[in-house]
């Protein structure tokens, strides 16, 4: 049988034990699985972030990978904990929006929410703080051993999505987005996408490109190297994203880059 994949996301860090815990918690249930921490550096309570990241991220695992995502501000409150089954991968985490771009990806025929109520698959309660360990962990663990999906609990429809606000289109030849993301380099991630911009102007061209931020041009390179000493500059990232960087520097510091900006591209 085929090694069974579980991947981790937090907002933990890695200074205190809580992600040790975790693992230790699922290989207890299943010894054979193999875990992969994708990020535990989300920052704190970041929903949002936490959304983009495990957006970014899952569909380069192989099918049937359970995708283990706690950012949960609301950990101990009435939100619930729920398993999210798709035609390859599970997801497992809180109910507060945090799988938004999962659910607007996946056919609804595909699509199944389960809210976990069976307790015999948990360990047993010793705190409302730590579902983490307490409830996502031993999930993640039977699930990879096989058990079926109907046995962890009902299956529910009133699932929590956060709004996500697709770039405006202005004219014919503006589309109109913002920072959504900034990474360890510095570089600031925006919700413009090169399908967007393809929208305007197809095929894609460099040449006929114009991208500003706070009353500036940014130059609009193929790659990083290539953006040399000219400054702030951008490029669509292997995401698919346009991104504002600078070469070998922090944009966000040097430009005071923040989540939420407003970044535009024209069509000249």
């Amino acid at each position: 049988m085929q090694r069974r994949v579980i991947t981790l996301t937090t907002d933990f860090g890695l200074k205190d034990p809580f992600v040790g815990i975790m693992k230790g918690v699922i290989l207890n249930i299943n010894p054979d699985v193999h875990i992969v921490d994708i990020s535990h550096n989300i920052t704190p309570h970041n929903i949002l972030e936490a959304s983009l990241v495990i957006s970014m991220s899952y569909s380069y695992f192989p099918k049937e990978t359970i995708h283990v995502v706690v950012v949960d501000p609301g950990v101990g409150s009435g939100r619930r904990p729920i398993l999210v089954v798709t035609e390859d991968h599970y997801f497992i985490g809180p109910d507060n929006g945090i799988f938004t771009p999962i659910f607007e990806g996946t056919s609804r025929e595909f699509l199944k929410v389960i809210h976990l109520t069976s307790t015999h698959h948990f360990l047993p309660s010793k705190g409302s703080t730590f579902h983490g360990r307490d409830i996502f962990s031993p999930v993640a663990a039977w699930l990879s051993k096989g058990i079926d999906v109907s046995r962890f609990g009902e299956e529910v429809n009133d699932y929590v999505k956060i709004p996500t606000i697709r770039p405006a289109v202005e004219d014919d030849r503006t589309i109109k987005g913002y920072v959504i993301l900034i990474d360890t380099f510095g570089n600031a991630i925006t919700n413009i996408t090169r399908d967007d911009i393809e929208r305007l102007s197809s095929p894609f061209s460099i040449e006929r490109l114009r991208v500003r931020y706070t009353g500036q041009t940014v130059r609009f390179v193929g790659y990083y190297e290539e953006a040399g000493d000219a400054g702030l500059s951008c490029l669509i990232n292997s995401f698919g994203n346009l991104e504002l960087f600078t070469y070998k520097g922090r944009a966000s510091d040097r430009y005071n880059i923040k989540i939420g900006d407003s970044v535009s591209v024209t069509v000249d």
